[in-house]
Order: structure tokens, then C-alpha cells, then sequence
């Protein structure tokens, strides 16, 4: 039987590096009485402001809440909003020291309007090219410094195809990870999604394995996806495919041991950030056991408690323990 206690308490000893694009959410709250006079939209009065981590940034705050020490590797822009998120960084013990700001770029920023429960507009600012020569130079300076500095476990890379994770950066990152024995993890996006090559654990949803593939399906069964792993895996040459199924469950497949693990019953008020908390866990519970059955188990519970909660949320440590030792022991 697994002792989870004593699993959960080995993350302390993980150094994680996250890469990716990071942003900033600016979340208002207000109510609408009355409908503008100078067009037809309604008037919304604030009363209430918050800022919060977004992007790989959320990546990093789960790594952190259950345990680890985490550094972020990404380039913001030399603005006000980048000068926020660092503090909200700083302010949640995520190492910023390998974070680039850059006077070529803004940082991405979301602004969510919400009245009575309900989102009446989002902002977005934000630059999706890629990241300019010197910057793409600078940050794979930064990585360098970084894997020889701090002798990560893993290195995650999450991307929102906002142009942080450049063709090159990935390729040249991996291949760092690799001559320095660090485990690299990834949740692509369909822009660079056959760039992840010889990655340890490649995690993308349904959604974009169709898209990726060019799939059409309906029914979800298992021999169906040993068959999509074969067809990835030629591509990409990676260890481990685990594909998020959301009200399904998750895959996993590595060699020739594959499973689907279905979602245990939940009430669910908002998948936002569920992805970035399965790949937070799958990463650390791989780093500490290489077991991929217990990784999938624990990362599928994971999401599934994050989806009960409304708004991208960090998983919780302790609830996590409790939901392992109570589904799984």
C-alpha cells in the first residue's frame, strides 16, 4: 500500500523549473443598475479588484503549494503589469531571478469584468509573435545558468502560444534537460505541438490530439488511444503520452503498459486551471516514484478537485492527501 503521507512529504525536497508564457489576470467585480446613456451596454460600478498569477505562472503556483521550491524561466514585459506579477511571485515564494523583462514586449494581461456572478467583458493586451533574437538568446542564457546553478528535477514547459516558447527554445531546453539528467514534462499547445520532441511526459487534452493528428472520433476507448500514442510517439520519440479526457478521466501509456483511469465523481463548477494542476502533479509524483500508473491516479484526483471550485485555483496539499488516502489506499 502506498504511504501518500510520506509521498506528499518528499515534494518538499523537488526544485522545479517552469517555463512558458505568463500572464497576469485582473480580476473586477461590480453591479450593473443601469444601461449607459451614450450606448447600449450596461454600466458597470466597481467595488472590488484582484490580481492573480495566470499562464504558466498557475503551473508554478500548484508546483509550490504542494511543496516544492520553483523557479519561473520566461520573459514579461519591463511594464507595470510585469512589475505586478513579480511581486505576486515574490509574494507567493516563486523564485524570480531567471525571469527576463523584456522592453520589446508587454506582458500579457486578462481583465475579467464580473457582475453578479457572470462575466460581462475580458480585456486582453497582449504580443503573440515570437520572441525577438536577443530575448529568445537571453532566456536560453538564463536556462543554462539556471539547470547548472540549481540542478532542477524537472523542467515544465507550458504553453499558451504567446511566443515565449519559441521552436528553438524548446528544442535547445530539451536538450539541456537531457545532458543534465532533468525530467521535462509539457502541456503543448497545437502552434509548437510536434516541436516537443524526447520529452519525458507529454501531456496534451483530447481536444488538441485531434486537432494535432487531424482526428475525427466520437467514441473514446483504449485501443483507440494505444493507437494514438504509437502515432505520437513516431513523432516525437517521448516516454510517456498522458492525455487529460476531461469528464473521462486520463490516459497513459509508456511502452507497452497503458490504462484509462476514469474521473471519480465530483460537482463540477469550472474546469479553468484544471490542466495546469494535472501537469504539476504528474510531473512531481513521476520525479519522486517514476511509477506512471500512480502519477495518473493522483494527477486525475487533483484535477478533479480543482474543478470543483470556481476560478483558476491552486490545489491544496492537504485536501489532496486526504482525497488520495481516501480513493486510493
Amino acid at each position: 500500500m502506498e504511504d501518500f503521507k510520506k509521498l506528499f512529504d518528499s515534494f518538499s525536497k523537488l526544485k522545479i523549473g517552469v517555463i512558458g508564457d505568463v500572464m497576469l489576470d485582473t480580476y473586477m467585480w461590480g453591479k450593473v443598475d443601469r444601461i449607459s446613456p451614450e450606448a447600449p451596454v450596461p454600466v458597470v460600478s466597481l467595488n472590488n479588484k484582484e490580481y492573480r498569477i495566470g499562464g504558466a505562472g498557475n503551473v508554478a503556483l500548484n508546483c509550490k503549494s504542494l511543496g516544492a521550491e520553483v523557479f519561473i524561466l520566461s520573459v514579461a514585459g519591463n511594464d507595470s503589469e510585469g512589475k505586478l506579477l513579480d511581486e505576486l511571485f515574490t509574494t507567493n515564494v516563486i523564485h524570480t531571478n531567471y525571469l527576463l523583462k523584456s522592453t520589446e514586449r508587454i506582458t500579457t494581461s486578462k481583465t475579467r469584468i464580473i457582475s453578479r456572478n457572470q462575466q460581462m467583458m475580458r480585456l486582453d493586451a497582449e504580443v503573440t509573435n515570437d520572441l525577438a533574437g536577443k530575448d529568445e538568446k537571453d532566456l536560453l542564457a538564463e536556462v543554462n545558468k539556471f539547470i547548472a546553478a540549481q540542478k532542477p528535477n524537472i523542467i515544465i514547459f507550458e504553453d499558451y502560444n504567446k511566443g515565449v516558447l519559441t521552436e528553438k527554445i524548446i528544442q535547445e531546453v530539451i536538450a539541456l534537460c537531457k545532458k543534465a539528467n532533468v525530467i521535462t514534462a509539457v502541456d503543448p499547445k497545437r502552434k509548437n505541438f510536434f516541436s516537443y520532441q524526447n520529452t519525458d511526459i507529454f501531456k496534451p487534452n483530447l481536444k488538441e490530439v485531434k486537432e494535432g493528428l487531424n482526428l475525427l472520433f466520437d467514441k473514446v476507448t483504449l485501443p483507440l488511444l494505444q493507437d494514438i500514442h504509437m502515432e505520437l510517439q513516431k513523432l516525437l520519440q517521448h516516454k510517456i503520452s498522458f492525455i487529460t479526457l476531461s469528464e473521462k478521466g486520463v490516459f497513459y501509456q509508456q511502452d507497452k503498459h497503458s490504462s484509462i483511469i476514469p474521473s471519480h465523481f465530483r460537482n463540477i463548477a469550472d474546469v479553468s486551471g484544471a490542466g495546469d494542476t494535472v501537469i504539476a502533479v504528474a510531473s512531481m509524483v513521476y520525479a519522486v516514484t517514476k511509477n506512471i500508473h500512480l502519477m495518473a491516479e493522483v494527477a486525475n484526483i487533483a484535477g478533479g478537485l480543482v474543478c470543483e471550485e470556481v476560478g483558476t485555483v491552486t490545489i491544496s496539499k492537504e485536501k489532496l492527501l486526504h482525497e488520495c488516502e481516501l480513493l486510493l489506499s
